[in-house]
């Protein structure tokens, strides 16, 4: 088996472990988001990063030191940005519904990510044969988020739920589309943090495990914006002291951050399966996968129940286009020898 095929089966097993990892917060009943978000936080953005890192990387703190300030500092400046996307997204959910946001976030995402990565690492590529169908794919791939994002707005008006005024949505369309763009900034470290990696296996960091010594910066730094807006929600919702009962659901953000960080894990793994082209192809693959795994447990728990067969016939036409830029993102790693 191929390397690339190796890397496109990881990210399957990413893209299901992302579209799955909130599930357990519909189970922490006892806590407000705030208190739960704060939570996977800590685990998803602090301890699992330090332990990765420390686990794989010999001589942790000595490839920080030998490594260009300026790298470091460029890769946790992408992670703080990435950071500030995820509380756009939270409002952003707030005002337009989540699969709205969701589908704009991950598109918008999938094609900034992309494209600035290629244009900077692989400009030359642009006309070529492979850059042709890169670009193509992530046409597809815009075309059938905006797809999706069109069948959960016509999910919400079949569902009878009050519709938003004209300027939350405009609000929430706003924040989302500036979430997708920051959240791009996490493909932007993996793809300008390579000096990291390569200073982590100078100090005998083992294949793909030296991609930690990038997660370690990036996703510390992301967390800054996260503890920052749920202590200023719990401050005004006042509701810190919430930790003090369901004591279990401290076991359900555990999970929520293993699934999380073991997709973001395995991402960076199948960028590396990827070769030079990884943080290109990889990324809208990543972020498609995702969109078609979220559809797909929506469809299972009931999620597009009763909303009548236009929304779901209009969201499997994008999960389609979705699934034919991936064979196309996929092919094209023939021509990237």
């Amino acid at each position: 088996m191929s390397s690339t095929s190796i890397g496109i089966g990881t990210l399957i097993i990413a893209g299901v472990m992302n579209a799955s990892f909130t599930i357990p917060m519909k189970h922490a009943r006892k806590w407000a988001w705030e208190n739960t978000w704060l939570a996977w936080t800590i685990f998803a953005l602090v301890v699992l990063p330090f332990v990765a890192a420390l686990v794989t990387i010999p001589h942790l703190s000595m490839v920080y030191r030998s490594a260009p300030l300026n790298i470091i500092l460029e890769v946790a400046g992408f992670g703080a940005g990435w950071g500030i996307a995820q509380v756009f997204f939270g409002l952003a959910v707030d005002m337009i519904g989540i699969t709205l946001a969701f589908s704009i976030v991950l598109g918008t995402s999938a094609a900034v990510g992309s494209l600035i990565p290629m244009v900077s690492l692989h400009g030359e590529h642009l006309n070529s044969t492979a850059g042709h169908a890169v670009i193509g794919a992530i046409v597809l791939v815009l075309l059938g988020v905006m797809l999706c994002a069109a069948a959960g707005k016509l999910r919400e008006r079949s569902s009878g739920l009050p519709i938003s005024s004209k300027r939350t949505t405009s609000q929430g369309l706003l924040l989302a589309i500036m979430c997708g763009l920051a959240a791009s900034l996490m493909n932007f470290g993996v793809a300008f943090g390579t000096p990291l990696v390569a200073e982590a296996r100078s100090f005998g960091a083992i294949g793909l495990n030296a991609i930690n010594a990038i997660w370690l910066p990036l996703l510390l730094a992301g967390a800054v914006p996260n503890v920052l807006y749920c202590a200023w929600l719990m401050k005004r919702n006042r509701s810190g002291h919430r930790f003090r009962e369901g004591r279990s659901h401290w076991v359900l953000a555990a999970l929520m951050a293993i699934l999380w960080f073991g997709s973001t894990l395995l991402y960076g793994l199948a960028a590396g399966q990827l070769g030079a082209w990884g943080p290109i192809l990889g990324w809208p693959l990543f972020m498609s996968l995702i969109v078609i795994t979220a559809t797909m447990l929506g469809m299972f728990t009931g999620e597009w129940k009763d909303c009548g067969p236009l929304p779901i016939r209009v969201q499997w036409t994008g999960v389609t286009v979705l699934v034919l830029a991936i064979f196309i993102l996929a092919s094209s790693s023939r021509y990237l020898q």
